[in-house]
Formats: structure tokens, C-alpha cells, sequence
């Protein structure tokens, strides 16, 4: 039983009467069972799972349990080159960086973020530049409207204005959040319009903005912008080439993690198995 297949045990829709066997059946883990197995699977493989449930948004205190171990495991395992330019900042780098990395490995299509143009309001301010009318002796004279000798510009008097007034936040569209959705609708697919054409059929290519993710990748530059905040100087080729891999790494640390804590469950499920 895969771990992902766990997930449902964690919000049951309701009670399940069957009358199959019990040896035949593809539910034949129950749900204690199953409990069993992520005890056993915690004690072996505690970061990976931790990690899996905090991404799938099952606790949020595994979340917060993963991010401690990525830290602690990204203070052993830093470069020099990170070690020398963090300097007294060490410890709270780390822990921005597997913040980061948190974030990356568990970044899917459904995911969104607080939009940082507007702050999660929706509105903005914007610069509007106005014309004005305005009259020398403050209203325009009885005898201009009836007179056709003289032009308006003989007692009238314009003036630009420059105000700031209320506007919808564009970053956002007034929604406060941004998501992470690709504009193939988090499919990864696009249609290929000009292979349609000539075949006559729909035919769809992988999505070249995302890469067949469904989701746009958190640039880099968020997480250099946080570490300034620690390092202010810190040079951004200096982040190009020591940091920003070794922040790609620890993402890659998520995804071993997890595949560890799915081969254990996997174990820990399997004896029931056996026994049919």
C-alpha cells in the first residue's frame, strides 16, 4: 500500500459495508491497520513522513517538525562558501532556506501565497493626473454663456491636478492571493494549434512555461531577498553559485525523504498481505 493512499483514512466521507471477502478485497487494510503501519513508518522514517503530512496539509505541526530537521540537517551539511558569508547568521540562514525549500517541495497547482503588491488586500493606489476648470473671478460670467463674441478661453482657465486615488491591485486582480496555477490550468498540457491544423485533431504538447508541472516554480529571488535580510552583504553571483544549488539540494533532501518514509509504509503494510 502506497503512502499516499493513507490520505483517505484521515477523512473518511462515511461508514463502508461490503460484503466481499476479506482476503480478496483491495480494502482489506482497515483503518487500524493502517494506523499501525504510520506509527511504524514515524519510528523509521520520522522526517519523510513528517514532510508528506505536512505537505498534503494533514498537521501542521509535521510541517513545522519537517522544517526543524531540514534545518538541522542543512547546519551539518552547509558548504564552506555558505559557512564563511553567513558568518554569526548561520542558524536563522538555515532556517530560511529549509523554510524555502519546505515551500518548493510541497508547491503544487492548488497552492496559493499572500499577493506582497497589495499585502493581501486587493487595493492599491495609483497616480491620476486630472484636468480642471477653473475661473479667475471664481464662476464663469452672466454674459458668457449668451455671448458668441468670445471663446471659452477668454474667462476660462485649466489646470492639471495630480491626485492619488483607490485602485484594484492588477498583481492579484483583487483577490489578495496569487496561485501558483500555470496558464495551462494546472494540467500541464497545452494545445499545439499548429499540429491541430495539419492533422485535423486535437493534439496537445507539454507546456512550456511550466515544464508539464501544472505550476509555476517559486523563483529564487524570493529566498535571496530573505537571506539579505541576515547577509545584507551578500553578492547575488555569490548566491548564483554557492547558495542557490545547495537550496535546490535541500529540496532534493524532501523528495529522498519522502521516498524513504513510502518504502517503509509500504513494508509495515505489506504483512497483511502475506497472510492472504
Amino acid at each position: 500500500m502506497k503512502l499516499e493512499a493513507s490520505l483517505k483514512h484521515f477523512s473518511p466521507q462515511g461508514m463502508h459495508i461490503s460484503d466481499s471477502v476479506k482476503g480478496t478485497s483491495p480494502d482489506r487494510l482497515t483503518g487500524t491497520d493502517v494506523m499501525a503501519a504510520i506509527g511504524a513508518t514515524s519510528s523509521r522514517a520520522r522526517f519523510g513522513l513528517a514532510a508528506f503530512f505536512g505537505k498534503t496539509g494533514i498537521s501542521k505541526t509535521d510541517e513545522q517538525l519537517a522544517v526543524q530537521a531540514l534545518a538541522r540537517h542543512a547546519m551539518g551539511v552547509a558548504p564552506k562558501n555558505v559557512r564563511k558569508a553567513a558568518g554569526s547568521e548561520f542558524g536563522w540562514c538555515m532556517l530560511v532556506l529549509a523554510q524555502f525549500a519546505f515551500a518548493e517541495y510541497s508547491r503544487s497547482a492548488a497552492s496559493t501565497g499572500t499577493c506582497l503588491n497589495c499585502n493581501g488586500t486587493g487595493k492599491t493606489t495609483r497616480t491620476q493626473v486630472t484636468r480642471k476648470v477653473s475661473y479667475p473671478s471664481g464662476k464663469a460670467p452672466y454674459w458668457a454663456s449668451r455671448s458668441r463674441a468670445v471663446r471659452p478661453s477668454d474667462w476660462e482657465k485649466w489646470t492639471e491636478v495630480t491626485e492619488i486615488v483607490p485602485a484594484t491591485c492588477e498583481a492579484c486582480d483583487g483577490k489578495g492571493v496569487l496561485s501558483a496555477r500555470c496558464r495551462c490550468g494546472g494540467k500541464g498540457e497545452v494545445l499545439d494549434r499548429k499540429a491541430t491544423s495539419e492533422r485535423g485533431a486535437p493534439v496537445f504538447k507539454t507546456c512550456e512555461r511550466c515544464g508539464g508541472n501544472g505550476f509555476t516554480v517559486m523563483p529564487s529571488t524570493a529566498a535571496y531577498k530573505a537571506i539579505l535580510k541576515y547577509v545584507p552583504d551578500l553578492h547575488v553571483r555569490t548566491w548564483t553559485r554557492n547558495w542557490k544549488p545547495f537550496l535546490e539540494s535541500l529540496v532534493g533532501k524532501c523528495w529522498q525523504e519522502e521516498r524513504i518514509a513510502d518504502r517503509e509504509f509500504q513494508k509495515a503494510t505489506a504483512f497483511n498481505q502475506d497472510e492472504c
